[in-house]
């Protein structure tokens, strides 16, 4: 079997239990152990069939070999149920460290393993509230959609809550600035509406928090600076609250205002900082 062959029918966007519906007969890879510096974690787990794939363990050579074995195990010629691969220059990896994987064919006891596994990982999923289904939220809400996070997009109009990404959860609401108090603590928020005065209000319902990850708003400098002279007529704002706002979102670096491409420089913010309320968090 050539690596072309091993390496095809990979299906990066479906749940694993769309992939076993109709490639039941499967392999379980799981890395059952680490040690010194490797691509994936100990958990990390892919679904191998006679077709097809469905996950990743780390990509490299060091996939190749599992697939390659998980798909000699199925065909009955062969293969390993554990194997214990080092990730240095006899297999052309430079990771250096070492990788223990376990092989299991995929039966209902298995299948229920995997999907409490799963609804554990939900419940740790940092969550992302997009205040706005135009242009910008839904390929953000696009970008965000393969991403191990919980996406909801919150509209008060109902025709743009059609054709979302499936993964993405909606709210259709009158009052989105009402819905900011129910946000979990270390949530990240994005507003992008279709009116500025409704992001306004949705904006300093957020700042008035101190425990979100990101507080992010589309515009300009001009928006900015519009925003922060209207907290003041308000009577509303501490004097770092603007400091606390991303806007524009997405930075200044790539100077391209696509919705798509405005949406990967966000959701690459978004990421960071999360990451980063998530380690201040945990050192507390």
């Amino acid at each position: 079997m050539t690596r072309r062959e091993v390496l095809s029918g990979f299906i990066p966007r479906s749940d694993f239990r769309g992939f076993l519906a109709t490639r039941p007969h499967a392999i379980l890879i799981e890395i059952i152990g680490t040690q010194g510096s490797t691509p994936r974690e100990t958990g990390t787990f892919m679904l191998v069939s006679d077709d097809a794939i469905w996950g990743t363990i780390g990509g490299g050579q060091f996939e190749y070999m599992a697939i390659r074995n998980a798909r000699e195990l199925l065909a009955g010629s062969g293969g390993l149920e554990t194997m214990d691969i080092p990730l240095g220059p006899e297999i052309g990896q430079c990771c250096g460290g070492r990788t223990q994987l376990r092989f299991r064919k995929v039966t209902g006891g298995v299948v229920s393993e995997l999907e409490k596994k799963r609804s554990g990982e939900t419940e740790q999923q940092s969550e992302v509230y997009l205040f706005g289904a135009g242009h910008v939220g839904r390929a953000l809400a696009a970008a965000l959609a393969p991403l191990p996070l919980l996406v909801t997009l919150v509209e008060t109009r109902k025709e743009e809550l059609a054709n979302l990404p499936a993964e993405a959860r909606t709210r259709l609401v009158p009052m989105p600035e009402a819905l900011v108090e129910e946000i979990p603590s270390g949530a990240a928020v994005v507003i992008l509406t279709h009116d500025h005065a409704l992001d306004f209000l949705i904006a300093r319902e957020a700042l008035a928090r101190t425990d979100l990850a990101y507080t992010g708003m589309i515009g300009s400098a001009t928006k900015r600076a519009t925003f922060s002279s209207w907290l003041l007529r308000e009577g509303s704002g501490e004097k770092n609250w603007m400091d606390r706002l991303t806007l524009p979102i997405g930075g200044s670096t790539v100077r391209d205002k696509r919705p798509e491409v405005i949406a990967a420089m966000t959701a690459a913010e978004i990421l960071t900082a999360l990451a980063a309320h998530h380690r201040l968090s945990s050192a507390s």
